[in-house]
């Protein structure tokens, strides 16, 4: 099953903060995206990405 993607009607402002936000997710395959709000405006998105390392060979 696929799902076509549609369009926002978003202003200006929200999209260019919803890139952002995917900006941050894209490509990230282990940790966590953090949108920080003060009075109801996101301030800050922070990334945070752990690498997975293979034990060594014994």
């Amino acid at each position: 099953m696929s799902t076509t993607p549609r369009s926002l009607d978003v202003p200006a402002e929200d999209a260019s903060l919803l890139r952002e936000i995917h900006a941050a997710l894209r490509n990230l395959r282990y940790g966590s995206v953090e949108i920080t709000v003060h009075d109801s405006r996101v301030v800050q998105i922070e990334r945070k990405e752990k690498y997975r390392l293979s034990e060594p060979r014994k």
